[in-house]
Formats: structure tokens, sequence, C-alpha cells
């Protein structure tokens, strides 16, 4: 994670979804569309019931990897190595 110096915003996007399947996958999906937007920190992703923001469920592993890199696996992913994806400020 970058270290924190000024405050960060966090966007909150509410969805219509009902399955917390479904809302990782759609998390895939932006992560997938727009990874290339560098003011997104995907990595940190998180997602929560409407009625219980306070209970976040992180969606990678997010792991930081040796170059920068974090793992791009989804959380608990199975075996001890993790996947490399694209570096994050």
């Amino acid at each position: 994670m970058v270290p924190v110096t000024e405050p960060h915003w966090i966007i909150h996007l509410p969805t219509t979804l009902h399955r917390v399947d479904d809302a990782a996958a759609l998390a895939m999906a932006l992560r997938h569309s727009l990874g290339h937007v560098l003011a997104i920190d995907f990595g940190e992703t998180t997602l929560s019931e409407e009625d219980r923001q306070f209970l976040h469920t992180r969606v990678w592993c997010d792991r930081r990897l040796p170059g920068g890199a974090r793992c791009a696996l989804p959380t608990d992913h199975p075996g001890g190595s993790c996947a490399a994806g694209p570096s994050q400020p």
C-alpha cells in the first residue's frame, strides 16, 4: 500500500446484486476493464452487505510480492504460492 501522506477518498459503489459471488464477479470485471487507471487501487477492493457495511470481505489476496507486484488471485486461494498481478503505485 502507498504510504498515506494525504487523505484518500473511497468510492462506495452500491449494486443491485444479492449474492457475494456476483458482487465479486462484478469487482473482477471492473478490475479487468479499468485496471489501467492508476488512481484505482483494486488490490484493496472489499465487499460489504448494504446493512452491514462495517463488515468487509476482501476480494483478492493482495499479498506483496518481490518487485512491487501484488497477488492477483482471489482471497484464500489454494496453495501457498501467489500469482503476480499488475503493479500498483
